[in-house]
């Protein structure tokens, strides 16, 4: 199965939360590569990263620096490992993907810029089943044709 992530996807494979078991589920299933763009890897760090630094200043939000870095070092150790598979799409091709998608769907959907990339990402790359918890981004990828691997 051609399968593409999204951010909130790896979020639940790297910290535990209301998703992860279904996340975790899908994970040991799963016998293959999955494929990334350095865009995915990029927001999932970055996402992480900040919620340390909410935490920091506000410790009853966001996560610590210790989970933050833990989170980090596991998900480097996957993609070493092969678990993840970086892959280096035209992105050209993707922007037009993404320029189609938001054009047909962000004034009635209100989808956020990243999320519209990750689903071009997955187009592009034939991915046949999108990985995603946050509702508005699954919506998205089945107005655009696309199976979801979790609900």
């Amino acid at each position: 199965m051609k399968c593409y992530p999204d951010t909130s996807f790896l979020c639940a494979v790297y910290r535990e939360q209301v998703h992860s078991k279904q996340a975790d589920a899908w994970m040991a299933q799963n016998t293959e590569p999955i494929p990334i763009a350095s865009l995915l890897a990029l927001e999932f760090r970055q996402s992480v990263r900040l919620q340390g630094w909410i935490h920091e200043r506000n410790p009853s939000q966001g996560f610590s620096m210790f989970e933050t870095d833990a989170m980090l070092r596991d998900f480097q150790s996957d993609l070493a490992s092969g678990l993840w598979k970086m892959v280096s799409p035209d992105w050209a091709a993707i922007h037009y993907i993404a320029e189609t998608i938001s054009s047909k769907h962000t004034a009635v959907s209100g989808n956020r810029l990243a999320d519209i990339l990750h689903l071009a990402t997955a187009i592009h790359l034939g991915a046949e089943t999108f990985l995603s918890f946050d509702k508005r981004q699954q919506a998205l990828a089945v107005a655009e044709g696309m199976a979801l691997g979790v609900v």
